[in-house]
């Protein structure tokens, strides 16, 4: 079986429980992942996944080029399109596999149902975790567990994890401090007034986290400027020991990124703010979705779940509402029974 899923980190992390359902059907099956260099970092050494083909988009023809060749030694049954893009249609059709399973024509962008001879129902829009469940469901395979199983997974990595928490004195609470696009991003200012409230009202270490693009750079260095409680900064890190700061550590919050799904997955508690995309369709899957700041919609609407963005939204988040969201996890941690999880009971 060959999954052709090349985004970003976050539909790669929503792809993980597609590959435990698929495994729990058939523990046979071998399955080939396609994806972009970034997210393979993060795949690269799952027990479930038996091959990765990189596509490297910056490559151009190249890159295709040498995803055909790839596929073309690596035979499939089964090709699984989960993306709705031209460039995944091309890709599914490199492969030559008697079934080519993809999205409905009403959901498919870019002809893309063109590459497709499968597709599953047409389904109303819902959240993409669930969409990508469908897929599952066309294939017979169980969808009543949604497993990740990330973190980090060998003796360096473990090592790596206990030396980032050991130079701290206090639980730590990593900060996203920007994302691929800037619509989404929250204003460094207040990141600034966040951590100095986590530090000086909660005792909680709050470490930025992120790559290292101009933006994030900006973010940091506007961040560090203003704190009067100067944040520890993990900009840089690389994905994998991201997921391992993000695994160890008490609370998360992010704008929507990758890294609110990674939290998601490893269950850690996370605040999420999002304001230009729909948090129905993209926040947190069934994990503290009373910490989501929701400024996608108005007061009082009830918007229906789609694909529809909202520039000029994350304004509109006030530092007064991270910090509330904060109390709120604080409360719901003290009253949680011993040896409970808090937010399990959606999960």
């Amino acid at each position: 079986m060959c999954i052709v899923m090349m985004s970003a980190v976050g539909d790669a992390v929503h792809v993980m429980p597609v590959i435990h359902s698929i495994k729990r059907a058939a523990p046979d099956a071998r399955i080939t992942w396609v994806l972009q260099p970034g997210p393979a970092t993060l795949v690269r050494g799952h027990p479930l996944v038996d091959d990765i083909v990189e596509f490297d988009r910056t490559a151009g023809l190249r890159g295709f080029l040498r995803v055909r060749r790839a596929l073309a030694s690596r035979p499939a049954t089964v090709v699984v399109n989960l993306q709705v893009y031209f460039k995944a249609g091309i890709i599914t059709g490199f492969s030559r596999a008697p079934v080519k399973l993809g999205f409905d024509r009403a959901r498919a962008r870019d002809a893309n149902w063109i590459f497709t001879n499968h597709r599953i129902p047409q389904h109303a829009m819902q959240h993409v975790q669930d969409q990508y469940l469908e897929f599952c469901s066309w294939l017979g395979a169980p969808t009543d567990r949604v497993e990740w199983n990330l973190g980090p997974w060998n003796d360096e990595e473990r090592a790596w994890q206990h030396d980032f928490f050991a130079q701290f004195d206090r639980p730590v609470v990593p900060i996203v401090v920007a994302t691929s696009k800037p619509e989404k991003d929250w204003m460094p200012e207040r990141w600034a007034e966040v951590c100095d409230a986590l530090n000086a009202d909660f005792g909680l270490q709050p470490v930025l986290v992120g790559g290292r693009s101009p933006r994030e750079l900006a973010a940091e260095a506007a961040i560090l400027a203003r704190a009067r409680h100067r944040p520890a900064s993990a900009l840089g890190s690389g994905l994998r020991r991201l997921a391992a700061i993000l695994d160890g550590a008490e609370l998360a919050l992010t704008p929507d990124t990758g890294p609110l799904h990674l939290a998601v997955a490893l269950r850690t508690p996370v605040i999420s703010l999002i304001g230009y995309s729909n948090p129905k369709r993209v926040g947190p899957y069934r994990w503290c979705r009373d910490l989501v700041i929701d400024a996608y919609g108005d007061p009082g609407e009830d918007y229906p779940i789609s694909m529809e963005n909202r520039p000029g939204r994350m304004p509109r988040i006030a530092v007064r509402d991270v910090l509330d969201r904060v109390e709120r996890w604080r409360a719901a941690k003290k009253e949680a029974a011993p040896g409970t999880v808090p937010w399990a009971a959606n999960a």
